[in-house]
């Protein structure tokens, strides 16, 4: 059995093993890592052979940092990585690698619309029907995006939601509030099978999922990093955020909303931000909680879109989409049976 698991910002951690009678045997790490002493290597490779087929990454992890002579040195990954590596050979989880991959930037929709796409496109990946999918946002509407679980009447202030002529939205994935203004954000989603994540803790899967677009931001010049659960931030601050929805037929979403130009006042003003949430994020104004990609690159919104299509496609070998008509149809049916009702709006009011 084969796996690999590139760590995000990090190294590619190799493993192959075989199975006999519910252990692990046979068990070789390899990578690009760095890993001092030498031979802490052969410690690694010995702490896992004989473990139960079945166990998970923090079993694994810890028996793998228990074997680590004193003062070893782990650069590029940690025993977490490696016992994802190992989760993801059992299971003989797929790569990026073996994917065929379309990229869709296609014209501006409602918020709703692009609400309703996401859910669609997941289910068609997840039943097989469409290619996996890197699709770039366009609308042509202010809207705020709540997730999936927020209070309504706790998120969004609806006298400073109509001043601004902002439409509000509920979206199928957890995670917080966005402000979705007009070309003041750059939003994308990937569809992805549930078998390019398995293997790997829900935590874990943000991070892997999102490691191309931090590529991307560093190859315009900003140092980005991921911060646990779902944040993507840069040397001044907060630069977007993740969430995902898992369906059932085994269709994956992940989306991320990056700040392209952030107007602090507003986003004060539509959005019931407590003292309290601002307090665990060490800041003491709104404002200061997004970090616009314009004032760091210096460049206009539709060349940083271009970049993050120019760094996936080189990656994954993704060519040019489009929504099909049939999607687009059956996206406009669940807005009407689903986006646009006060049902799902107000599901947590």
């Amino acid at each position: 059995m084969h796996g690999e698991y590139k760590v995000p910002g990090g190294k590619l951690v190799v493993v192959d093993l075989e199975e006999r009678e519910g252990r692990i045997h046979g068990f070789h790490l390899a990578g690009d890592f760095f890993l001092e002493p030498d031979d802490a290597l052969d410690d690694i490779d010995a702490a896992v052979n004989g473990m139960p087929v079945e166990s998970d990454v923090p079993t694994l992890a810890a028996a793998i940092r228990a074997a680590l002579p004193e003062g070893a040195q782990l650069l590029g990954f940690t025993p977490e990585s490696v016992a994802t590596a190992i989760r993801r050979a059992l299971v003989t989880a797929p790569g990026w690698g073996d994917f065929e991959w379309e990229v869709v930037h296609d014209g501006p929709v409602s918020p709703r619309m692009n609400l309703a796409l996401d859910e669609v496109l997941t289910a068609r990946v997840g039943a097989g029907l469409r290619k996996p999918t890197l699709r770039l946002w366009e609308w042509n509407e202010n809207a705020v995006v709540i997730g999936s679980f927020q209070s309504l009447r706790n998120e969004v202030d609806p006298e400073g939601a109509a001043k601004h002529g902002f439409d509000v939205v509920r979206r199928i994935s957890g995670g917080g509030a966005m402000l979705m203004a007009a070309n003041s954000i750059v939003t994308y989603s990937l569809y992805v099978p549930a078998s390019l994540v398995a293997g790997m803790t829900f935590a874990d899967s943000y991070a892997f999922l999102d490691d191309w677009v931090l590529q991307a931001l560093r190859s315009l010049g900003i140092d980005a990093v991921y911060q646990p659960l779902n944040d993507i931030a840069g040397p001044h601050g907060k630069i977007g955020g993740a969430a995902q929805k898992r369906l059932a037929n085994g269709g994956v979403l992940h989306h991320a909303t990056l700040s392209y130009d952030m107007d602090g006042q507003v986003l004060t003003e539509v959005l019931r931000i407590g003292r309290e949430k601002l307090s665990d994020k060490g800041t003491v104004s709104a404002a200061k909680r997004v970090d616009p990609l314009r004032s760091q690159t210096g460049l206009p919104r539709d060349e940083v879109i271009d970049r993050f299509i120019q760094t996936f496609t080189t990656l994954y070998g993704a060519t040019e989409g489009h929504i099909s008509d049939e999607e687009y149809a059956e996206a406009e049916a669940l807005v009407a049976s689903k986006f646009s009702t006060d049902q799902w709006l107000q599901r947590v009011p």
